[in-house]
């Protein structure tokens, strides 16, 4: 085990991420990207790493490498972040890192800025254990467009394949569980957004109307309501055509997950589960089927009273969590096909944001299974490996052009209300994460 005092490292660390959090990288309105890419780039360069710079099409994708050896890891990690709003949320500043009870705050604290920073403290950590070199090489992608989809990851990864090949890519995010239990994940869930807009006139009419005109609302419903059952499963046809059948090793792993399902429902306030689901069926649910999801439905009069109209247009959001072998593509054309064939094919189907392919490595790997084995040590608990994730991420190319198992393991809680007002980490959580990489890089070089 890594027995080195790390008092300095957790401290230079927290100062870095401080610094980090400072700066305003949010993506979705091009805010600081440049600045904060200049910034990761000098602690980068500070540590021995040579950083090629790459241009995106919202933000600089920075490609590093140090140290060198047999084995050779990637990391991946991001430095954008969610908006800020609403401000009137946060108890503290979002854009500096304040502790209250044992917790770091600020946007970025979890997401992605302390994960990074984590991983640069294990790896100082690491030099300072060897006489100032790492004993591997170490090969490290970080974006500024994740939180916007990444629309230029799978370009830059598929262009630049032979400066990022390795044996094991670690990914940018992961979990400690209530019980103390570290949580990685070796897959993530596709992504497709869309819009179904639906219009009946070039301009709201007096109700009277609806005896004769079509309302865009009831065409809404009646195609939203024709695309899941009642136990959540999308009706679409052909939509189930592609997905993989789980593996062995897959429906195992789902199967000793431990049930947190009840936590999850007292959090939130969730009235129920579709189907009831708990227990294996709760995270098979999660990880290894697909799913719709509706964001949002719009249309009409919404403000007080009444007001007898029939609107002119209405439009729905929703998003499909894939599964492999499912393209975003190929469901968005099964979608128009469906609206059509049910006598809906004037509901425009429109495609949003950058659409994620579903990704999902090999739990019997050796490395994954070296990543387990360092979490259960370096936390004195029995780690929670997810086939999957339930959200989605750029992991795809990765695993397509690189041809390399990938793993999130994090520093991330429950509480940790990431992409909300008050983000945050545990302190304990971060330092422990610092540990757990010095360590698992300590393996890693060895085996």
């Amino acid at each position: 085990m890594f027995t080195s005092d790390l008092s300095e490292t957790f401290e230079r660390a927290r100062r870095d991420l401080a610094d980090l959090v400072k700066l305003q990288s949010v993506s979705a309105q091009g805010r600081q990207l440049p600045e904060t890419a200049d910034a990761v780039t000098v602690l980068l360069e500070a540590e021995g790493f040579t950083v090629k710079r790459y241009e995106g099409q919202v933000a600089p994708v920075l490609i590093a490498e140090a140290g060198q050896g047999a084995r050779t890891v990637l990391l991946y990690n991001h430095y954008d972040v969610q908006p800020e709003t609403p401000l009137e949320l946060w108890d503290s500043p979002p854009f500096e890192l304040t502790e209250r009870a044992g917790r770091l705050y600020g946007r970025g604290a979890s997401d992605d800025k302390g994960e990074l920073i984590s991983r640069l403290g294990a790896l100082r950590a690491l030099k300072a254990s060897c006489d100032g070199e790492l004993p591997f090489r170490v090969r490290w992608l970080i974006e500024g467009e994740e939180e916007i989809g990444s629309p230029s990851l799978a370009r830059i990864v598929r262009e630049h394949a032979d400066e990022l090949r390795a044996d094991f890519c670690w990914w940018e995010f992961g979990t400690i569980d209530p019980a103390g239990r570290p949580v990685l994940y070796a897959g993530l869930k596709g992504i497709l957004c869309l819009e179904l807009r639906a219009r009946v006139a070039q301009s709201d009419l007096h109700s009277q109307f609806g005896a004769v005109v079509d309302n865009p609302l009831y065409q809404l419903a009646r195609a939203l309501s024709s695309m899941r059952d009642e136990q959540g499963r999308v009706t679409i046809e052909g939509f189930h055509d592609d997905v993989r059948p789980a593996s062995e090793a897959d429906l195992g792993a789902v199967s000793r997950i431990p049930d947190e399902s009840s936590a999850l429902q007292e959090t939130y306030g969730i009235t129920g589960f579709l189907g009831n689901a708990s227990g294996a069926e709760f995270y098979r649910r999660l990880a290894l089927e697909p799913v719709l999801n509706i964001n949002g439905v719009h249309g009409g009069y919404g403000d007080a009273g009444s007001k007898t109209v029939l609107p002119a247009t209405a439009f729905a959001k929703l998003d499909f969590r894939l599964v492999p072998d499912q393209s975003p593509s190929r469901v968005a054309q099964l979608v128009r096909e469906h609206l059509a064939r049910i006598g809906l094919a004037d509901v425009e189907v429109v495609e949003l944001e950058s659409h994620e392919e579903p990704a999902r490595s090999d739990l019997t790997h050796p490395l994954v299974q070296l990543a387990v084995a360092t979490a259960r040590d370096v936390y004195g608990a029995e780690p929670v490996l997810h086939p999957s994730s339930g959200g989605s991420g750029p992991m795809h190319p990765f695993i397509e052009y690189l041809g390399m198992p990938v793993v999130a393991m994090g520093i991330g809680n429950l509480g940790g209300r990431v992409h909300a007002p008050n983000e945050n980490i545990r302190l304990e959580d971060f330092q422990n994460g610092i540990r757990f990489g010095a360590e698992f890089f300590r393996r890693l070089a060895q085996y």
